[in-house]
């Protein structure tokens, strides 16, 4: 039988339409190519258990493995494969582009398909994308425009519907999954690792034309519990910044919604809220206690906004902000849809 080819990187994704990776769903979650779908041929336990073995005896270990991943292509060809064409040509890999990935491109060869290999596998193009990277984000184009201003101003609404607009965006807190601050933890899923969150910006700044300008937020260094790459942080520095500007009952709504999370869960709301007890003190984050649970919505919102968040803003243009003076202040009056979609627009007017 005809042994399945190998593609070295570096070559342009676009090639194939279709990338598979044969690794456990722990491994794919860490970190995937770009566009990859997760096709295990051992998951998580199955790994686990022929790992243990292969240490006692490596030929019960190799049979075991062959057992199951046998056993997991053939539920694959019979499940989400199974109306291929004769065309299908995927690229596979695994972790290193030996046993795993091999053993599911020997089967679609003999099946007809023109299958290949990564060489090296995903330790081969997490080196590509490390060496990529720093150059891809840190180029003096596309250029950036930073939207700054007060927490609850709207700045990613207004980054929404920039790009709803047609303008190119880069929503760092989207690709984090996280909003920056003490209350910024998605409700329901978890933060990508370091490596994810770095395939996710590689990713990105693939699709961006050079010649139109990105629109994106003030950000710190960290992001949650990841780190900005050094590149991207002195870029975010150089870049013309826009202060967005919002009236502090605007920001209160804006809030409520953006953290509704957080008021339908009055009680985790109050524990994070305990992390700032050595910030803030006691006395006031019990008052923040008493009005959530008197559910005085607006009275803890615009307080927590003014002696909280306002009090750790850094201005653009002060010495301890990495951002440039605002060139411009975009004025919101209130927080309605249509007044983000008239600032959206007048932003794309002036820049592109």
């Amino acid at each position: 039988m005809e042994l399945p080819e190998r593609v070295t990187l570096p070559f342009s994704l676009e090639e194939f339409p279709e990338i598979i990776d044969v690794r456990s769903p722990a491994e794919f979650e860490i970190d995937h190519i770009p566009g990859a779908i997760n096709l295990p041929v051992l998951d998580n336990q199955e790994r686990h258990e022929v790992g243990l073995l292969h240490a006692q005896n490596p030929y019960k270990a190799r049979r075991l493995g062959a057992t199951l991943i046998t056993k997991n292509i053939h539920r694959h060809l019979a499940g989400s494969l199974k109306d291929n064409p004769n065309s299908f040509a995927p690229l596979v890999y695994c972790w290193r582009g030996n046993l795993r990935s091999n053993s599911m491109a020997l089967i679609f060869r003999a099946i007809g398909w023109r299958s290949r290999v990564l060489t090296g596998g995903y330790q081969a193009w997490r080196k590509h994308l490390s060496a990529d990277l720093d150059p891809l984000i840190g180029a003096s184009k596309p250029r950036l425009i930073i939207l700054g201003g007060l927490t609850g101003c709207g700045k990613t609404r207004l980054l929404h519907e920039l790009n709803r607009q047609g303008a190119q965006i880069l929503d760092l807190e989207g690709l984090a999954n996280h909003k920056g601050s003490i209350l910024g933890n998605a409700p329901d899923s978890p933060q990508p690792g370091q490596k994810r969150f770095e395939s996710r910006l590689w990713e990105e700044f693939q699709k961006f034309d050079p010649n139109k300008p990105v629109f994106t937020e003030a950000e710190s260094n960290r992001i949650g519990r990841l780190q900005c790459p050094p590149p991207l942080w002195k870029r975010l520095g150089e870049g013309k910044v826009v202060l967005v500007d919002l009236p502090l009952p605007e920001r209160g709504k804006l809030l409520a919604i953006e953290y509704e999370h957080f008021i339908a869960n009055p009680q985790s709301l109050k524990s994070t809220l305990d992390g700032l007890r050595r910030l803030r003190g006691h006395e006031q984050v019990d008052e923040w206690h008493r009005q959530i649970d008197a559910c005085d919505w607006p009275t803890f919102l615009e307080s927590i906004l003014l002696k909280h968040y306002d009090l750790c803003y850094r201005r653009p243009g002060s010495e301890d902000s990495i951002y440039s003076e605002p060139i411009a202040t975009v004025s919101v009056t209130n927080a309605s849809d249509s007044d983000y979609e008239k600032a959206a627009a007048d932003l794309i007017a002036k820049h592109s």
